[in-house]
């Protein structure tokens, strides 16, 4: 049997506000994003009569998504950013995967001095010449190395790892050490199975975070060719810059749709993202929850 809540005048005020406020939000979160989208259907003419304020696409057409999806440099920036992703996530996973499972292990040698070590360099770095240097003599100048070798291990995540890793019942791993299995079986065909969704987690920070980078690009690479895609946006977004109509082969029709063509780009690159959260969602508040609960 149902029973009704009862109530006051004071609980009706309040959630009508809380309501009022979490509709404010959701408007002003949403409408840019509903902004770039008829943007990047629009003429640009449309776009520049109504600076701001298109709640519709006018003059709708898909010119924009077919110049950009043409383009050498937007295709090349995605190629990059894919190549990239495809060498950094691995390594990443199984640095952390390693990490962590030391920083979880028990007796061993000279184990605090080493964490205490670890924990410095999440505080303090190299600086900015001495790193760049340091890329340089390794010859990862003008090479996407560059981009996954000095982000292969965040220390943080790495202690999300750890936290994770300490969970599983150690009377499950002491056993399989009894039953002679290594600790490389350990790690990889008993704890990894179990902390799958910490694992989701980390492989969404690690792979937004290779996605949106642009910085460590712009030090180290000066081929536009080798340009991940979020520097090719940065260009003609940020910078202003004609790198688009530099690398068009139709400059007449880059000029056509030089402003939607901005558009279409950012649809395009927020895209993948938006594609595959819904498929880590389910593991997201478990994984991050292990970490922020018992850190």
């Amino acid at each position: 049997m149902k029973t009704r809540i009862h109530k006051s005048r004071g609980d009706f005020l309040l959630d009508s506000i809380i309501m009022f406020v979490m509709i404010l939000l959701i408007i002003v979160t949403f409408y840019p994003i509903w902004y770039v989208i008829c943007a990047s259907f629009s003429s640009s003419a449309a776009i520049s009569t109504n600076p701001g304020k298109l709640f519709l696409p006018k003059n709708f057409s898909f010119g924009a998504y077919q110049k950009a999806l043409e383009h050498p440099l937007i295709v090349s920036g995605f190629k990059n950013t894919l190549l990239v992703l495809a060498g950094a996530l691995p390594l990443n996973i199984i640095m952390t995967l390693l990490c962590g499972y030391f920083m979880a292990a028990k007796n061993v040698f000279w184990k605090k001095y080493i964490l205490a070590y670890l924990m410095f360099t999440m505080f303090f770095g190299g600086g900015l010449i001495p790193t760049y240097l340091n890329q340089k003599s390794l010859g990862l100048y003008n090479n996407l190395w560059a981009l996954i070798i000095p982000g292969a291990l965040s220390i943080y995540n790495a202690i999300i790892c750890k936290t994770a890793i300490e969970a599983v019942p150690e009377s499950l791993t002491e056993s399989a050490h009894m039953d002679g299995a290594s600790d490389f079986t350990v790690l990889f065909r008993i704890i990894t199975p179990l902390i799958k969704p910490t694992l989701a987690v980390l492989l969404l920070y690690y792979g937004v975070g290779h996605w949106n980078s642009w910085f460590n690009a712009s030090l180290y690479i000066t081929k536009n060719e080798l340009l991940p895609i979020q520097n090719i946006l940065r260009a003609v977004l940020i910078a202003n810059s004609n790198l688009l109509n530099e690398g068009a082969a139709n400059k007449d029709a880059m000029d056509t749709y030089a402003e939607t063509i901005k558009y279409a780009a950012i649809v395009i690159s927020t895209l993948p993202i938006l594609c595959i959260y819904p498929f880590l969602q389910k593991y997201f508040v478990k994984g991050v929850m292990i970490g922020a609960v018992k850190g």
